[in-house]
């Protein structure tokens, strides 16, 4: 006989949010030890799990609003359970249904998106802003790839670099590559935070203008959009050939289409993004442009499937996280300890998240944080 849950109602919200695969779980609890909230946290997703399949979720608990997306505790359970998706289904409960309050900066952001279709909410108009003066054409039917920068790319000023680098490595390949106007977040953060109709309107608004204006390739910077426009946005109707500007930029050293005359000195060590990494599988191509540029590697641990988070996926880039609980105050120190005098990454918001927390740490004054884009181009 089947013990019944108490709270049938909340387990059949739960499930019809996406969560039938509570049933998978079998409380071995693996994802609890793989979670890196477990140096930070009391974060229990194997607790979780069995309240949910219980009808005794807390909705209100800030438990809800931890999970980073990471994909470790994914890769590593017995039984294959999409806990990521388990996660989502359990914010969807909170946003579809009103039941509970988001965390106030992550309502913010969702605010923007859905008045502006940024995060920032900043003015749609500018969001090619950072291509002044650079001479990136407008992209037609005939161009062969759309240059998609991210929101954090787009917006923050601090970030417009990494954009401005992509733009001129890609100029100097020879690249036929545009830009558009009208274009909207991707909307991964959106999903990840649970409001499924604002990512379905947002991807909406970007298939559209892509199918109008004839986009067949699209360049992305972003492990999250590359993630979002290659995975999910099929799910809508949108199939795009999709390329990380890593790959690119690796594609075209291998073509013999971007010499790299100055050579990088001095050692540098990468940081693997978990959506471009343990995600999407891109391990190699960043280091190849890291060796093609001339700098020394030196990789820092733990690295590639078992690198850690930088803390900002599942929407938590959006949110407020204590110095004491941020995984890359750890990370930081790990790279600190090769010896590197520059630490690469190639995700915009591991990117913000290093830079922000290298103004707490004792670091050497000749210590940079940069993106794998600026360092091709510093190379050129």
């Amino acid at each position: 006989m089947t013990a019944k849950a108490p709270f049938q109602e909340v387990v059949e919200l739960i499930k019809e949010s996406g969560g039938a695969a509570l049933a998978e779980c079998f409380q071995c609890g693996t994802c609890s030890a793989t979670c890196p909230w477990r140096d930070h946290f009391s974060f229990l997703p194997r607790k979780m799990f069995q309240e949910a399949r219980m009808g005794l979720t807390d909705f209100e608990s800030d438990a809800t609003w931890r999970c980073v997306t990471c994909n470790k505790c994914v890769q590593r359970c017995p039984r294959g359970v999409p806990i990521i998706e388990l996660m989502r289904a359990l914010r969807r409960s909170v946003i579809g249904m009103g039941i509970a309050e988001a965390p106030t900066a992550l309502s913010g952001a969702l605010r923007n998106l859905s008045a502006a279709g940024n995060p920032m909410g900043e003015a749609g108009e500018n969001r090619n802003a950072w291509a002044e003066g650079l001479g990136v054409k407008a992209f037609n039917a005939s161009t062969e790839y759309l240059l998609f920068p991210c929101c954090y790319t787009a917006f923050d000023p601090a970030m417009k670099n990494v954009g401005r680098s992509t733009a001129g490595v890609l100029s100097a390949a020879g690249v036929d590559f545009g830009i558009l106007e009208g274009i909207s977040c991707c909307g991964e953060s959106v999903r990840k935070a649970g409001d499924e109709e604002l990512f379905k309107q947002l991807a909406g608004v970007n298939i559209q203008l892509f199918k109008e204006c004839g986009v067949r390739k699209i360049v992305v910077n972003s492990p999250h959009c590359y993630h979002t426009l290659v995975n999910e946005y099929p799910e809508l109707d949108g199939r795009f050939e999709i390329v990380h500007t890593s790959q690119l930029m690796a594609q075209l050293v291998d073509q013999g289409r971007l010499p790299l005359p100055s050579a990088i000195t001095g050692k540098t060590t990468y940081h693997d993004p978990c959506y471009l990494g343990r995600h999407s599988g891109m391990y190699d191509e960043p280091r190849r442009l890291i060796a093609a540029s001339g700098a020394e590697l030196v990789e820092m641990e733990p690295a590639r499937a078992d690198s850690l988070c930088c803390g900002g996926g599942g929407g938590r880039i959006w949110m407020e996280t204590p110095r004491s609980e941020r995984f890359c105050e750890e990370r930081l120190r790990q790279a600190a300890a090769t010896g590197a005098d520059t630490l690469v990454t190639a995700c915009p918001y591991c990117l913000s998240n290093f830079r922000d927390t290298a103004l707490n740490q004792s670091l050497s004054e000749k210590f940079s944080v940069i993106d794998i884009s600026e360092l091709i181009a510093r190379a050129l």
